[in-house]
């Protein structure tokens, strides 16, 4: 079958080089993802796949051991393996040169712990998703650039099963045929859901969402048309003045990220407390900020501490903003609704594919909340991808009245890929009026002036989190400084330096 290269890059883990090559194939309905490790002939792969399989026994029954021990116990049992393994090495291959020596024993020993070629996966950072849904079909992943793609990794039901246990040993869960549902996360940060056959028919499946090593910035946002210039401004100043945001949007549109995005606009003289049920959340250094995370209860049904306790918690640490990773049951929306009510300014996401949709998820059953409750938002914020393309837009923005009916300020236009202000901001406006005194015509100037700052970050290519936490430092505290640097299009500076 006639194939065409797409793409293909290098990636590195432990000082063996991958080789990633993305090809369509004639009549094949998704493009693949090739992932080549090791450049050897099969005859030397054949040996050492032998020599892996009889170390996986030994080295896996060696780290159960060590389960309950430190990280630097179960360092020094790879050590010890790797330095059996050169030996073996050496008497199998007694021409072998030590570099080809080190690379190897790193490959046997990375595909022999853990979760094997998944690893391999989880090191790519153009990667969002990777899924194994079972022996019969290759491992899939979700490019952030290409979407679905198959790879050419597959494993057994057994293998699959013992990732499993292995990701539940290390949060202190179990998976079994009473219990075939596992919610954890990785050391890495990244989220993982497993179940076991016959829960899920055609056999053992794990789901893994990865954790972004590197935060969004806005920048990058902006630059990759995700967010228009115009809407990053008005949540900027909305966000400014203390206005709640609700970031609402179906799975994988990009809610989180946003979240973290916004996270940036924050002033470095407030207290910022997040809650979160797996930590995803990455704020600028220069924020005061104390993240929290719930935990699920033991084994024995103890020890649990809920998102609602959090949130309850919260309210008394003082807190100038509230972050909430993503709310779902009618308590917690209470709570968080309660708290917007009582002077909090609070920034949360909630599933849900439109503004009017997340006002009929919020107002009626099982959530029912009354709908004058919803006027304490400053703005709803709506993420949305598409499937077809895998593009990630804001979708609409709109501000809610005193009696919790929306008007869109924002619509995203899907067949010219631009966003497209449909109406004036109303209660907006005044609301900032209220708080600041700011007349409409200073509040546009504002947001004009906020375009220009955000242009600015484009231009000059500024993506790192930190960085932008100090450039928002300098908009609050000294204000002329920055615009000077912006109106002479002057590289950034921290003042002093």
């Amino acid at each position: 079958m006639e194939t065409k290269p797409i793409d293909s890059y290098d990636i590195e883990l432990d000082k063996i080089p991958i080789q990633i090559h993305i090809y369509s194939q004639e009549g094949q309905p998704v493009p693949f993802y090739y992932l080549s490790l090791l450049n050897i002939t099969p005859q030397t792969k054949r040996i050492i796949e032998r020599i892996r399989e009889d170390l996986i026994t030994r080295l896996s029954f060696e780290l159960t051991k060590k389960q309950k021990h430190t990280q630097e116990g179960e360092k020094e049992i790879k050590d010890q393996f790797a330095k059996s393994l050169k030996e073996i090495l050496k008497t199998q291959f007694s021409n072998m040169d030590p570099g080809t020596t080190d690379l190897i024993t790193n490959y046997i020993l990375v595909t022999s712990l853990g979760l094997a070629e998944i690893e391999f996966l989880l090191k790519d950072p153009a990667l969002e998703e990777i899924v194994v849904n079972g022996s019969k079909t290759p491992v899939w992943v979700y490019h952030r650039k290409h979407g679905w793609l198959k790879t050419n990794i597959m494993f057994d039901d057994k293998k699959i099963r013992h990732f499993s246990t292995l990701i539940g040993r290390k949060v202190d869960k179990g998976i079994s045929v009473l219990e075939p549902l596992l919610d954890a996360h990785l050391e890495t940060g990244d989220r993982v859901n497993a179940t076991l056959s016959p829960i899920t028919t055609d056999g053992n499946t794990i789901t893994i969402r990865k954790f972004a090593a590197t935060p969004w910035a806005i920048t990058s946002f902006i630059e990759g048309n995700t967010m228009d210039l115009t809407s990053a401004a008005i949540v900027w100043e909305a966000i400014q003045y203390e206005l709640s945001v609700l970031i609402v949007g179906g799975t994988g549109s990009g809610k989180t990220s946003f979240l973290n995005v916004l996270s940036s606009f924050f002033p470095p003289n407030q207290r910022i407390i997040s809650i979160e049920d797996t930590r995803e959340i990455q704020l600028p250094s220069t924020l005061h900020w104390v993240p929290m995370q719930s935990r699920l209860p033991n084994p024995e049904g103890k020890g649990g501490i809920t998102m609602l306790d959090c949130m309850i918690n919260t309210l008394r640490m003082r807190p100038d903003r509230i972050i909430v990773g993503e709310v779902r049951r009618e308590k917690e929306l209470e709570v968080m609704f309660e708290a917007m009510h009582t002077g909090h300014s609070v920034y949360s996401t909630f599933h849900a594919s439109s503004v009017d949709e997340a006002i009929a998820r919020l107002t009626n059953a099982p959530i029912s909340l009354p709908k004058p409750l919803l006027s304490s938002l400053g703005l709803i914020v709506v993420q949305h991808r598409n499937r077809r393309t895998g593009k990630r837009r804001t979708f609409q923005i709109a501000e809610i009245s005193d009696t919790g009916n929306p008007t869109l300020i924002m619509q995203f236009d899907e067949s010219a890929d631009v966003m497209r202000q449909v109406n004036q901001p109303s209660r907006f406006i005044q609301l900032l009026n209220l708080y600041t005194g700011m007349s409409a015509k200073q509040i546009y100037a504002e947001i004009q002036e906020k375009i220009s700052v955000l242009k600015w970050l484009v231009a000059k290519q500024v993506y790192d989190i930190n960085q932008i936490g100090l450039i928002m430092s300098d908009y609050y505290t000294d204000k002329d400084y920055l615009m000077g640097l912006v109106k002479e299009n002057k590289e950034y500076q921290v003042q002093g330096e």
